[in-house]
């Protein structure tokens, strides 16, 4: 079977909140469950399938409140029919055990990821992010249980290793579906440069489908690039706050809609959440 994704379609991702970015370095973060999911909607109505979810408690701190993940999830549910991706990343003041919480409201997908890192910078500098081998074992177990995708994010080479380990013990299937983040220096990633995506790409395992994140000034051009190559991209204000040099980004729309018009200039439209729900090999989403 041939797991690509057709050469005149792009399934797009919109990273809208994350752990660090807020509304004091951009107001148009969205970060209460109403916010998030406007912004969504709004994303959806763009081109995007798939929406990456962190959630914040009402003081716009990181948390995995179940409740509040339900939240979201139910209103983005009632808007549209988005496929939905929990970060078990979180945020830096979670534990193991609260970052995984969230998929207790069972999404389509969660991320995975895929080896251990060091904050550099920020109030958490110093700060290790942990996925240490049986970590990743247990985080996985978690997610495949519920019968929810992971997403498995790879910020280096080295953390490919880790993926072809998932899937000579059978604890991933296929699609693999891999997200290469890169330039996000505040935890260790690798430089977001053509060259580090067709050497991340070109040591990807067979029966895997790519996704990139290029963090900051690398969002567009290194969707571009991916896009070109045949993977999916995933933008919004988690990884780039600003629409071009200097302007601040209004919305996560706005950046969905920057990313649109590049790929329909490639020749691609944008996958709907249906069509990507049957490139990634999940099932359709629930009436």
């Amino acid at each position: 079977m041939d797991y690509a994704i057709p050469a005149d379609r792009v399934v797009i991702t919109v990273a809208q909140t994350g752990a660090i970015t807020n509304k004091s370095l951009n107001p148009n973060v969205p970060e209460q469950p109403a916010e998030i999911a406007q912004s969504a909607y709004d994303c959806f109505n763009e081109g995007a399938a798939i929406v990456h979810i962190h959630a914040r408690d009402p003081q716009g701190e990181n948390t995995s409140e179940l409740s509040i993940f339900e939240d979201i999830h139910g209103r983005i549910r009632d808007k549209c029919d988005m496929i939905i991706q929990d970060s078990t990343g979180g945020g830096p003041n979670l534990t193991q055990e609260q970052r995984v919480n969230c998929i207790k409201a069972n999404p389509d997908m969660a991320s995975l990821n895929m080896g251990s890192m060091m904050r550099v910078a920020g109030p958490y500098k110093g700060v290790p992010f942990s996925n240490m081998p049986d970590e990743i074992d247990w985080f996985v177990e978690q997610i495949t249980q519920r019968g929810i995708k992971p997403e498995m994010e790879v910020y280096s080479h080295a953390m490919l290793q880790e993926v072809r380990r998932l899937i000579k013990e059978g604890r991933v299937q296929k699609p693999y579906y891999i997200n290469i983040v890169l330039g996000m220096r505040y935890q260790g990633a690798e430089a977001a440069t053509p060259k580090t995506l067709t050497s991340m790409v070109d040591n990807l395992p067979p029966d895997s489908i790519f996704n990139c994140t290029g963090v900051g000034s690398a969002q567009t051009p290194l969707a571009t690039m991916a896009m070109i190559m045949g993977g999916c991209v995933r933008v919004g204000l988690e990884d780039n706050i600003y629409y071009a040099k200097g302007e601040l980004a209004q919305s996560n729309a706005q950046l969905v809609a920057k990313v649109v018009r590049i790929a329909r200039e490639l020749g691609k439209q944008p996958a709907t959440p249906a069509e990507a729900r049957q490139y990634l090999g999940l099932p359709p989403a629930k009436a």
